[in-house]
């Protein structure tokens, strides 16, 4: 029997030691906050000294380092992207500026000749500290999902050694947010409802609060977290390999009206060839079906400028209605 986890605000709690208790988190609400993950406090309090300092820049040094078409690295300006989704019906833009980060695919790698998402990040130019800040909080929480993975792979009857196959060269990317301060008049979302395409997402959230988790009733939850917890939600990846048991679940941010917020949720995706399918039998309910890595994110990447639409009316790109 899976044990009760503690609970906060519509998030359970529970220790990375407890298999069994982040797998029923992760089968019901989708979201758990993990104590005991293991991340230095010190790499995650540079990365929010680092947030603040990213963005405190001139608007012409944001534009001449923003990303391309086929560069997907560097700023993103406020209010550029549009929800990605196919039943868009003229939704104004989310109110967040970015800055995205991909893997550091080695040179020589021969995932490098796959896509344009393989290669190196672009740094701005007035933090020349950035990249060493990044390396050691992108190590730290890949440590972090290796270590959650151990914990539930053998609860839920998971070959670990095929996760780790599915991961060794890998799609994970990170966006460094921004929200300025909302209005009472501006209607923009701070970002729309959606699920992650990943593995699962990591968030050291920030305290003035704004994420939010659609419960199963349909209502919008906060999704609170303790100080000394990382927050993480299954993606559709994790829900396919597991056959439905564990629950990509629809989020959003709300943010809070003349309150300034940053985050950096960490995307873990598996290698652009993977081709996500149940490794489990799915269970009643749950409609099997295939994510094919590679076009799915780049059609991810691609729909995200104003002026693209999807191919096609049945590629699932994370949003909801």
């Amino acid at each position: 029997m899976v044990p009760p986890a503690t609970s906060t605000a519509g998030v359970p709690v529970a220790d990375l030691a407890d298999g069994a208790g982040l797998v029923g988190a992760l089968s019901t609400v989708g979201f758990v906050a993990v104590r005991g993950h293991g991340v230095p406090v010190a790499d995650l309090a540079a990365m929010r000294r680092l947030l603040v300092d990213l963005f405190a820049v001139d608007e012409a040094a944001k534009r001449r380092q923003a990303v391309e078409r086929t560069n997907y690295r560097g700023f993103i300006p406020l209010q550029f992207f549009t929800p990605n989704r196919e039943d868009d019906d003229g939704t104004v833009p989310d109110a967040f500026e970015g800055y995205k980060l991909h893997w550091e695919c080695p040179a020589g790698h021969p995932a490098r000749s796959e896509c344009d998402l393989y290669g190196a990040n672009r740094w701005p130019d007035h933090l020349p500290g950035m990249p060493a800040v990044v390396a050691a909080w992108w190590a730290s929480m890949d440590g972090f999902v290796g270590r959650l993975l151990d914990a539930v792979a053998p609860v839920l009857g998971l070959d670990r050694s095929a996760l780790a196959a599915a991961l060794d060269a890998p799609l994970t990317n990170a966006t460094l947010l921004h929200y300025p301060p909302r209005r009472a008049d501006d209607p923009s979302p701070g970002f729309h409802p959606h699920k992650d395409i990943t593995v699962v997402t990591v968030l050291d959230p920030d305290p003035v609060g704004g994420l939010e988790v659609r419960d199963r009733d349909g209502s919008w939850v906060e999704a609170a977290c303790p100080d000394d917890a990382l927050l993480v939600n299954v993606g559709d990846v994790l829900e396919v390999w597991t056959g439905g048991r564990l629950v990509s679940t629809p989020h959003r941010v709300a943010s809070p009206e003349g309150a300034e917020r940053y985050s950096a949720p960490f995307f873990v995706v598996p290698n652009h060839a993977v081709v996500a399918e149940p490794f489990l039998a799915p269970v009643d309910g749950f409609e099997a079906r295939s994510i094919p890595m590679g076009s799915v994110q780049a059609e991810v990447w691609r729909t995200n400028w104003p002026d693209e639409a999807p191919s096609d009316s049945h590629t699932h790109l994370g949003g909801v209605g």
